[in-house]
């Protein structure tokens, strides 16, 4: 227990102190004597240090002033006067996460990092950063991160260009952002929910300078700040380091930012919007649906956890009543629930996407009629057993994959905190709440809230968002059209000011840190890093079971050794050589299908309630890796995954057994609904998230995993869905059929790897249950139609993609193979992907293209990719990825630089891992034939890199821009006007 005197008592009142153990920390509540700033200490034993401090940041119109006061913050301040003091620290931080984020009410600035030197160090500079930065002093600042006026002819047309504009632009562009949005915007619209607070594309250009520095000067003070740390970081150390640098500089305040509440209507709302479509790819159901309902408390745990099981019960679980029945009565291609928290008044959704144009009152008329049935029979007890189940699993396990747990403690603290002074650890203490609901579900709770919260409540909306072709189209003609009378009204010399001003940006962006700003920022040296690298746990182990003819044999078992905290992780790989060439889309489908469809002795909703009653949960996916024995081929594993209390084993592994060998595919109508699902979700994917796709279709070119990849899960998997969609009706017995056939093909023990993660006293633990679940899948008759030998897809072949979607942005990618030219990997090229990332593709690529993300990397396979995101660039971006072996060959950069590109590098490598992170990279290690040994060559190549190594990368880049692997996802007006770039353009959504 940590008890405080001396001058941190003095400096700081102890308001509260409460023992947390659902996550094994204490919880301490401070605030500041002088500066009224609240400061909650998690002190723990999790290495994994977190320091966040949030503004409590209410918008008061849509320009996106708090998301472009938290980009340009981060841009240089008084003790660390750098451009990009932020770029900085990725570059050369020991970093477990870096970043900052805007939501609806607040911004928050979180880092982490294992090394507490490391950890004072971005604890340093972003405090400066929030406090003292540089906005006040360098308009360029607030120019590049929001937006300006570029004129780089005074004789050209005008446009506008910026990070956050063109980042919004994108969000824009795809129907589930404008959905959720107009969504908020509508519930309350006379609070500061009812504004955009990342930015509308079409305001942000009327936010002022002086608006936006007179923003910061009103929330940026500490009396508005919320301060976490967490870990086992030296918490008083922490503290006086807080008051001596910031918090003793300023006196408190009474700071303006309250949230308020929005009164509740008399009735619901019904609102129509628009989004854009591409023209001639209307095809009448493309309307989206939601309807929500304020409700929740977010001091409530109960209430809220219990919203949360609502939504799994009624709508997200298959099969769920909500969902099915929109399903049935054919409104929509995908149907979901969402229940909104993080905001001061939550709320629940139902939505239904690529419906009908006139389903909007049949949508809301099931929705009631269902929910009134349900309030009145009472909803399945086990479907919500299952959800509070599956959600408590998830809290006891905390696992969030790369994202420390101690930065999502800290966000989940913000659900209350933010607005209650007082209830900083509300939203942290669940296990009692779990237990209550658990009793309350034979009370009639679950359905009072249904009655209550949903029915009975008119602050309600519903929200039709329709298609309008050429509205993309309409938009910029509209902006051009503007920006020209705009020009023609100025004068000469206010032209001119304005092509001077864009030439100012330009020499500013281009000019380099000078060597004493550079030298104000804190860094680890090389020695601090640890010379090994990351240990995997791979143990070779026999899966024992039994053959067709009741035989004892074994299967290959790979175990790997982990703190697991009493939960295993199975992980089923089944290779797929034999999968004929015609059937390997069928690979993607059979993912989604998988634990979506009836078996012999559950319906899909009862399966589902089944997994997660009584494990944490069952997955189907896709896993490939290079063939270590094959330096142009590559390995491909349909995975079923599960995890589990050891306890429960033997019913995880009865449960994917059923799901392998009795499902029922030749269900035409369910099969139909799940490949509408897919398509909806895969258009979604396709638009936020275009740059991975694109980075993928242009790497197949050339590599057989990634065509492979394309296939079941990227650009060609979506055109293979959509041709199942349109002929379902003609031929949906034959893909079914087919389904089955793949089935059978595929669920083979002779195909079976298994791979297990527990701690060392239970890695043989899962031995007994799943050896039964391998002899019960050799007693399965086999099925026909499996090649007769290996099958390996090719590559597509150089090819230069135009694919055209009614967005605002491209996604850029350019691709090629360095390997095939006799250029092996190293070490170096790791830090190539530092360098690229955040120096040379940023500066060209973000910075001065004003695109929100770009990248570059050289795998250890030899496959070479650049990509952007968010782009408003085509031709411009391509050029800067041509210029890379131009770069590297005359890259120079002195000891400190490279150190920082080494640690940058190290950290990436150092990303703590989680039980089933561990397990999964060691055994996709495994498949690919790489060793320890390998991981630490590589370590040692990445720690001793040095300009010169560096420079010796411009072959293998010449190598990869000159295979010209090129694709875009973009608008139609920048890909048409780049056609001569392309081999093929094609509308794709």
């Amino acid at each position: 227990m940590i008890s405080f005197c001396g001058r941190i008592g003095e400096v700081y009142e102890e308001i509260r102190r409460e023992d947390l153990p659902d996550i094994h920390a204490e919880g301490i509540l401070l605030e500041h004597r002088k500066s009224g700033a609240r400061v909650a200490l998690l002190p723990c034993e999790d290495n994994n240090k977190v320091f966040n401090i949030a503004f409590r940041t209410p918008p008061a119109d849509s320009t996106g002033v708090a998301h472009i006061i938290e980009h340009t913050v981060l841009c240089g301040s008084r003790e660390f006067p750098l451009k990009d003091p932020f770029v900085e620290l990725v570059k050369g931080s020991m970093n477990t996460f870096l970043n900052a984020m805007t939501y609806p009410d607040k911004t928050m600035y979180p880092v982490a990092s294992t090394n507490e030197a490391d950890f004072r160090n971005l604890m340093h500079v972003y405090l400066d950063a929030v406090f003292f930065p540089n906005i006040y002093r360098e308009r360029n600042i607030f120019r590049q991160e929001g937006w300006h006026y570029e004129l780089t002819d005074p004789d050209g047309p005008l446009t506008i260009n910026g990070v956050v504009y063109n980042e919004m632009k994108g969000a824009f562009s795809s129907p589930d952002d404008v959905l959720e949005r107009e969504m908020m915007n509508c519930l309350f619209p006379a609070t500061s929910y009812g504004v955009e607070s990342g930015g509308d594309p079409e305001v942000i250009p009327d936010l002022t300078y002086e608006q936006y520095l007179d923003f910061h000067r009103r929330y940026y003070h500490p009396s508005n700040s919320y301060i976490v740390l967490y870990g086992d970081a030296d918490m008083e150390d922490a503290l006086d380091f807080l008051d001596a640098h910031y918090l003793s500089k300023f006196d408190r305040i009474r700071p303006d930012s309250g949230i308020s509440y929005q009164a509740p209507f008399r009735k619901q709302k019904t609102v129509t919007r628009y989004y854009p479509v591409t023209a001639g790819e209307e095809d009448g159901r493309q309307t989206f649906l939601k309807w929500s309902a304020v409700c929740g408390n977010p001091s409530d745990v109960e209430e809220m956890i219990a919203f949360e099981a609502l939504d799994y019960a009624l709508l997200s679980a298959p099969g769920a009543p909500v969902r099915q029945a929109l399903l049935d009565a054919g409104i929509g291609m995908d149907v979901y629930g969402e229940f909104t928290d993080g905001i001061l008044q939550p709320f629940f959704s139902v939505v239904a996407k690529y419906a009908g144009a006139g389903d909007a009152d049949r949508f809301l008329g099931i929705i009631r009629g269902v929910l009134s049935r349900e309030a009145e029979q009472g909803v399945n007890p086990v479907s919500l057993e299952a959800a509070l189940n599956s959600l408590e699993f998830q809290f006891r396990e905390a696992d969030y994959s790369v994202y420390p747990k101690g930065l999502m403690y800290a966000i989940r603290m913000m659900d209350t905190w933010l607005y209650r002074d007082d209830e900083p650890f509300t939203a942290l203490m669940q296990l009692d709440a779990f237990a209550a609901l658990r009793k309350k579900i034979k009370e009639g709770y679950f359905e009072t809230l249904i009655r209550e919260k949903l029915l009975d409540n008119p602050h309600s909306a519903l929200l039709v968002l329709s298609p309008r072709a050429g509205m993309q189209e309409e938009r910029e003609r509209a902006l051009a059209e503007k920006l020209a009378a705009f020009k023609s009204g100025l004068s000469f010399e206010e032209v001119r000011q304005i092509a001077d001003e864009t030439r100012a940006l330009a020499a500013w962006q281009d000019q380099p840190d000078s060597p004493e700003a550079v030298a104000s920022l804190p860094f680890l040296k090389r020695s601090d890093i640890r010379k090994e690298a990351a240990a995997i746990s791979n143990i070779e182990a026999a899966l024992p079971c039994r053959n067709a003819a009741g035989e004892e044999v074994s299967l290959p078992e790979i175990r790997h050794e982990a703190p697991s905290n009493g939960i295993g992780y199975a992980e089923l790989l089944f290779d797929v050589k034999r999968v004929p060439e015609d059937m390997i889309p069928y690979l993607g489908l059979l993912r989604s299908v998988l634990l979506n469809v009836d078996t012999d002795r559950y319906t899909y909703m009862d399966l589902n309630n089944a997994v997660n009653v009584s494990t944490g949960g069952i997955s189907a996916g896709i896993v490939t890796s290079p063939d270590p024995e094959d330096g142009d081929g590559y390995r491909a594993f349909f995975a079923l995954r599960g995890k589990s209390l050891y306890s429960r084993l033997d019913i995880m592994a009865d449960l994917m057994t059923e799901v392998m060998t009795r499902s029922h595919f030749d269900d035409g109508k369910r099969i139909r609904e799940m490949i509408s699902q897919v398509l909806a979700q895969l258009q979604m994917t396709l638009q936020q998230a275009g740059h991975s796709a694109a980075a993928l279709r242009a790497s197949a070119c050339l590599f057989a995993e990634n065509a492979f990849q394309d296939l079941t899960g990227g650009i060609a998997y979506y055109r293979f869905i959509e041709d199942l969609d349109e002929r379902f009706d003609e031929e949906g017995g034959e893909i079914c059929r087919r389904l089955a056939e793949l089935a059978g093909m595929v669920f083979r023990p002779g195909n079976l790897t298994f791979s297990w993660t527990a701690e060392r006293e239970h890695l043989g633990a899962a031995d007994p249950a799943f050896g039964k679940l391998a002899s019960a899948l050799a007693a399965q008759p086999a099925s026909a139609g499996a090649a007769d030998g290996p099958v390996s897809v090719k590559p597509y072949g150089r090819r230069r993609e135009g694919f055209i979607t009614p967005g605002q942005v491209q996604f850029v990618s350019l691709a090629g193979d360095f390997s095939g030219k006799g250029i092996p990997y190293s070490g170096a090229m790791a830090v190539f992907r530092q360098i690229m990332s955040y120096e040379y593709l940023w500066q060209n690529i973000r910075v001065r293209g004003g695109a929100y993300g770009c990248g570059g990397s050289l795998k250890r396979n030899g496959n070479g990719v650049f990509t952007s995101y968010r782009d408003p660039n085509l031709l411009r971006t391509k050029d800067v990825f041509l210029r890379v072996p131009d770069y590297l060959e005359k890259f120079d950069a002195d000891g400190e630089e490279m150190t920082k590109y080494v640690i940058g590098t190290v950290s990436g490598l150092d990303t703590p891992m989680t039980p089933s992170m561990l397990g999964t990279v060691s055994m996709r290690s495994y498949l690919s034939g790489i060793t320890q040994e390998m991981l630490q060559k590589t370590r040692d190549e990445v720690l001793s890199a040095t300009a010169g190594d560096i420079r010796a990368l411009k072959d293998a880049a010449r190598a990869v821009v000159s295979d010209d692997c090129f694709c875009v996802i973009g608008s139609e007006s920048a890909v048409r006007e780049a056609a001569d770039a392309f081999d093929s353009v094609e509308t794709l959504i």
